[in-house]
């Protein structure tokens, strides 16, 4: 780990860290370069447990699209972000985790993994490096806002603590997953010193449906593969994705459902639903599908006979006898029609404590371009507690990693005098 060119200068410095995700681990690193003594607090008995949870199932680091379907990724907050992970690129990403001992590969769609597929030993390769280089950890410590002087209050095991630092930087997350450490609770503490907030929402989310009992103890668990799925925004633009959906107990989830979930969610608050178009057979053409449909099918079921012509069996046939009439299905245009495009009502975004990642936060007119709240000199934010959001596929981490970077940088350059309010 190379030292700041200016680290000389700031060995009486302290700064504190709030929050032990990959955002403050990552400014704890670049602090840390520049000969600041660095607190990093957290209340959780460990470090990076939502970091650890998002890497059970294969860890998605980062992804290697070209840079402009990228950038595309973070929407309506492309501008804010684009400077920070300009800085610190997907490939420069991938570079300093070789850095840690972990090598990566790119999967087949793009997305970025460590070779193991595991964060556990990035983790424990990050924090070793960490530790060594002298940050230190106070676990179990759960901040609860500003005393007198501006000291940082904390709950812990011995009571509350107050702590004095130079500088501060909050990377407390987003409000999913509370047991893991990211509940929110910091919203009321920074509202109460006057800074906008944008209301957390889930983002990465499944919605609710509201199926039928039979439908969904029938079919609740089981996937449906190969669809597209299709919706409009509030703005008229349409949004179309090829992948799987999970059929859950009260509605749907999965990749395909997360990729939408931003207007998904945003209809459903201006007009109470949202309109999912699901094509069943995306391989064929409507006539293809109209042709089969319509075959004379004699006693045969119309199970039987969706089977045997158009392929469709199970969760699939259930799913239209879920959002079709029974009339609708004895008419062939009307069923090859819902084949390709089957329309599910979607009436309310799973609890934001079930969703992936959130949405909102704290809105990027309270802060410079360093990440330093307006009205809290010396106080640097980053990570998920910001407002925007990505879908998965590694953009949520890249945009951590580099955000925990810049706001590391801000801090530097904040107490070498370059920053002013």
């Amino acid at each position: 780990m190379e030292s700041h060119p200016l680290s000389h200068k700031f060995h009486d410095k302290t700064v504190a860290i709030i929050g032990g995700g990959p955002a403050g681990l990552m400014a704890a690193e670049v602090l840390i370069q520049g000969g600041v003594r660095v607190e990093v607090y957290d209340a959780m008995p460990t470090v990076g447990r939502k970091f650890l949870m998002a890497g059970k199932g294969g860890m998605n680091i980062t992804h290697a699209e070209p840079r402009a379907d990228f950038l595309s990724r973070y929407g309506t907050r492309r501008a804010q972000l684009q400077p920070m992970i300009e800085a610190f690129t997907p490939d420069m990403l991938r570079a300093w985790i070789q850095g840690l001992g972990i090598s990566t590969f790119v999967g087949s769609s793009g997305r970025v993994f460590p070779t193991e597929m595991k964060a556990a030993p990035l983790l424990r390769a990050w924090l070793h490096r960490l530790r060594e280089a002298g940050v230190r950890f106070h676990m179990r410590h759960r901040w609860v806002g500003w005393g007198d002087a501006h000291g940082l209050r904390f709950e812990s095991e011995q009571g509350e603590v107050v702590v004095h630092a130079d500088a501060v930087v909050l990377a407390l997350g987003g409000g999913s997953w509370a047991r893991l450490g990211s509940d929110g609770a910091w919203v009321s503490l920074l509202t109460q010193r006057g800074i906008a907030v944008a209301p957390l929402q889930p983002a990465n989310c499944g919605f609710d449906v509201g199926w039928t009992p039979h439908f969904s103890e029938k079919f609740a668990g089981q996937p449906l593969k190969a669809v597209t799925v299709t919706t409009t925004d509030l703005t008229g633009n349409v949004h179309r994705k090829q992948g799987d959906l999970m059929v859950t107990a009260t509605g749907v989830e999965g990749g395909l459902i997360y990729a939408l979930s931003a207007p998904l969610r945003d209809q459903i608050a201006a007009h109470g639903e949202a309109t999912l178009y699901i094509d069943l057979a995306p391989n064929k053409p409507l006539s293809r599908v109209l042709a089969e449909v319509a075959h004379p099918r004699g006693s045969r079921s119309i199970s039987s006979h969706l089977q045997s012509r158009a392929n469709l069996k199970g969760v699939q046939t259930g799913l239209l006898r879920e959002c079709l009439s029974r009339e609708a299905f004895e008419q062939p245009e009307h069923l090859a029609a819902a084949i390709k495009a089957l329309p599910v009502k979607l009436i309310a975004p799973r609890p934001l404590d079930e969703a992936i990642s959130s949405a909102g936060g704290i809105t990027f007119e309270m802060l410079n371009d360093q990440l330093m709240l307006h009205n809290l000199p010396s106080v640097f934010c980053a990570g998920e507690m910001l407002d925007w959001e990505a879908p998965t596929g590694g953009y949520l981490l890249t945009a951590c990693f580099a955000s925990g970077r810049q706001a590391g940088q801000g801090v530097l350059d904040w107490l070498a005098g370059k920053l002013t309010v």
